[in-house]
């Protein structure tokens, strides 16, 4: 896992209103500062430990005795859910997500995913299977093989019982995909009550892609890099243009509200995104897909890779070997797949002719067609040679 970046663009947690004033304005934008405020001020506050880590603790936390505490194990940690005879539960820790609350991980050119809080783990994910027959396993691998067996036969509600939230930092072309997941609570930064973020998106010379012409919303190869010169050059000064007339409109008195109106797109916003497992996993298969954007998935990959990896590192095993890396057939498929391991190659030509996959055009070669296009990438994994590229 590639580590997390020394420097927190978003300056860690703003202080508490009765203590200090938070940094506001332009300067304190341009240093990534967050202006969203994590909590109300109302019965809880911050603690020394949770301004480091960019979290809140109740007040009642701060004022607890943890010296009559013992120190406690991780494994004592994860299984501290279960009841004691008191009936009292403790709340399950991530050791491993604990060492990188609050730290951001870079992404894009000024973005960043980080972690603000979370809830539950591996063993939340098997109680929850479990509650129906009491106190849950303590045996590790009877614990694995039962998270797979719920994310292998899609039974998803005990994955709904763990929660994260992610502070990111995202350009809003890019931040337009990602809130089309409506399975999430989401605060934006607003620019009505403040000024936008003076950071714009910037695309690398090297970076300029091809319109693709298989996929009318996708990409392919990169453009050649002397024309990738000129196409930044000419992003860079209609970003600076832009903001010098947002700045100006601002200065001349217009309302915040009104003079965004004309930012680009790839102007960076912010938001904390809170969201349960089994939606964050479901964001994770579209948006790792190397059908995604390629901005949008290097959000993703981060977010998967780096933080759901090390939160529940069970359950991101059991997504990658039956949901990302896995392969879907259709009955189609599957019929064609069958008459080629029976049959041979001619009898999988008859059904995948039967089934509309090989329509010939005008000039006798086969027309194109999609979905016969998605399968034969299929078989390609699987090592198939194609039925109707046989002599």
């Amino acid at each position: 896992m590639m580590p997390p970046c020394s420097h927190d663009p978003a300056a860690g947690s703003p202080p508490h209103p009765a203590r200090a004033p938070a940094r506001k304005g332009a300067k304190a934008l341009r240093e990534g500062t967050a202006l969203i405020a994590l909590a109300e001020p109302m019965g809880r506050e911050y603690a020394p430990d949770s301004l480091r880590r960019g979290v809140i603790v109740s007040v009642e936390d701060t004022h607890s005795d943890k010296q009559s505490a013992p120190r406690r194990t991780q494994s004592e940690k994860v299984e501290s859910q279960q009841p004691s005879a008191a009936g009292r539960l403790g709340r399950p820790t991530v050791p491993a997500l604990d060492a990188i609350l609050g730290r951001p991980f870079r992404v894009l050119d000024d973005g960043f995913v980080r972690v603000v809080d979370y809830m539950g783990n591996d063993a939340a994910v098997v109680q929850a299977a479990r509650v129906s027959y009491g106190t849950g396993t303590k045996r590790v691998q009877a614990d694995r093989a039962l998270i797979r067996y719920l994310m292998r036969n899609a039974h998803t509600t005990p994955f709904e019982m763990c929660e994260i939230t992610l502070h990111v930092r995202v350009p809003m072309d890019v931040w337009r995909q990602w809130i089309r997941h409506r399975t999430a609570n989401v605060n934006e930064y607003s620019t009505r009550y403040s000024i936008a973020i003076d950071a714009a998106q910037r695309t690398a010379s090297d970076e300029w892609r091809v319109q693709s012409t298989a996929n009318r919303q996708g990409s392919t190869d990169r453009l050649p890099a002397s024309l990738g010169e000129r196409l930044s050059a000419a992003e860079k000064e209609l970003q600076e243009h832009a903001r010098s007339v947002y700045e100006a409109r601002l200065a001349d008195g217009v309302a915040r509200e009104q003079a965004r109106k004309d930012l680009p797109l790839s102007t960076y916003t912010e938001a904390y995104w809170k969201i349960d497992l089994h939606n964050l996993l479901h964001f994770l298969t579209l948006r790792m897909s190397e059908h995604a954007q390629h901005e949008i998935r290097a959000y993703a990959s981060v977010i998967g890779d780096e933080i759901v990896a090390r939160w529940v590192p069970a359950v991101w095993e059991a997504f990658q070997d039956y949901r990302q890396r896995a392969i879907q057939l259709s009955r189609i498929e599957v019929d064609v797949i069958r008459a080629l391991v029976s049959d041979g190659p001619g009898r999988a030509r008859e059904v995948a002719a039967r089934a509309g996959l090989l329509n010939a055009d005008k000039d006798g070669k086969l027309a194109p067609n999609r979905e016969r296009r998605e399968f034969e990438a299929k078989l390609r994994v699987l090592g198939v040679t194609l039925p109707w590229e046989e002599e």
